[in-house]
């Protein structure tokens, strides 16, 4: 069963994310034999200000 967690600075619109949902599930599917059934593919929306590469904060 793959699991698949994309980070991302907020800000993309629901069908943005839709999208990006649809097209990593397709990819996996392709790649693994999985069936999309057993693909779950998670979005975090990072507020700016809570990553911090190399101790400096990244902003947008």
């Amino acid at each position: 069963m793959p699991f698949v967690r994309i980070d991302l600075f907020e800000g993309r619109t629901e069908e943005q994310k839709i999208n990006l949902a649809k097209e990593v599930t397709e990819v996996v599917m392709k790649n693994t034999g999985a069936s999309a059934d057993a693909i779950h593919v998670f979005i975090n929306d990072m507020e700016e200000g809570t990553y911090f590469p190399h101790g400096e904060m990244k902003r947008k």
